[in-house]
């Protein structure tokens, strides 16, 4: 049996807590640190999970080869970096990070290292996205719709950054690089002073239209994507993980339930993080997608404020 991985997590708020609950289960980690501003917090989890609590990222580092940053936003560009330069593999919770800037640095910090950066894009590790990848080849119409009651949590950042992104980084994973021609989009606060529900309707340059909704302020949760194509659609629940295929037989159309074997994305996300960390393998959303993710979220924010349909040029055509 390999040796396993020291593991640890910086940031044991809502989301990290669940980080250091997979890593101390998973039989290829070895769950070592945690570190949090709140020390109590942190001696809580570490108590919990049989690892040590620090105070600072620099013992922390000194006791871990693979971490998972769960701190605010505003802080994974400083606590991601220090990790990276430490010689650490990262996984940092989406966003990325709050500027695409920043974002470049952390990738440049990962390469220069060799060093994996893998981002939290969880969704793409939840068993539904295997029926859209082997279903859909050329999707034409998407439509992804996220809801969630005010969390009270990330609201250093819009609702943007926090739900539509796992949304923009599927579809820019479904249209296969395909760029972006235009945008609409509105985005209106309600409980903070960013914007609380947002709508953006994006255009890509093979045809495809995608209509993405995301609200931190409903009475109740929604995951689901709807993909169509010229034979017919899928709909997906990321939530239940279920769904149904529709497809065209002459003229009628067939409804087939897809089959999905459900498992806990988190736990697969972070099993796969480890393997690459350990292995020096590649991330399945590494820090290009994840920037990338980030690029069309800003794009989406400045469409908001513009109030008004956004442009882009079209990519050049590549030379024979």
């Amino acid at each position: 049996m390999s040796k396993r991985i020291r593991a640890g997590v910086a940031g044991v708020g809502a989301m990290g807590k669940n980080h250091a609950r997979v890593l101390a289960e998973l039989e290829s980690a070895d769950l070592t640190a945690i570190y949090d501003v709140d020390q109590a917090r942190a001696q809580e989890l570490a108590t919990l999970y049989g690892a040590q609590a620090v105070s600072s990222l620099e013992e922390f580092a000194s006791l871990v080869d693979a971490v998972a940053v769960a701190v605010p936003t505003v802080f994974h560009r400083e606590v991601a970096g220090y990790l990276l330069e430490q010689g650490k593999h990262v996984l940092v919770e989406k966003p990325l990070s709050e500027s695409l800037q920043e974002a470049q640095e952390l990738m440049e910090l990962a390469d220069a290292r060799q060093l994996v950066l893998q981002v939290g894009h969880i969704e793409r590790f939840n068993p539904v996205m295997q029926q859209l990848e082997d279903r859909i080849k050329l999707p034409r119409f998407i439509e992804a719709t996220r809801l969630s009651p005010f969390p009270n949590r990330s609201i250093d950042i819009g609702v943007t950054l926090d739900l539509m992104i796992h949304d923009l980084e599927i579809i820019l994973h479904l249209v296969g690089g395909s760029a972006v021609v235009s945008i609409d989009a509105v985005g209106v606060p309600v409980l903070t002073r960013r914007e609380d529900i947002a709508n953006a309707r994006l255009r890509f340059a093979n045809g495809c239209v995608a209509n993405v909704t995301a609200s931190r302020v409903s009475d109740k949760k929604m995951r689901k994507i709807q993909v169509f194509h010229t034979e017919g659609y899928i709909s997906l629940d990321y939530q239940e993980q279920a769904g149904h295929a529709y497809r065209r037989e002459g003229m009628a159309i067939v409804r087939e339930e897809v089959p999905v074997e459900k498992d806990e994305p988190l736990k697969l996300e972070l099993a796969s993080f480890i393997d690459c960390a350990s292995r020096g393998g590649k991330p399945v959303v590494g820090g290009h997608q994840g920037t990338e993710a980030l690029r069309l979220a800003v794009l989406i924010m400045k469409a908001m404020e513009q109030n008004s349909t956004m442009t882009l040029p079209l990519p050049p055509t590549p030379l024979p």
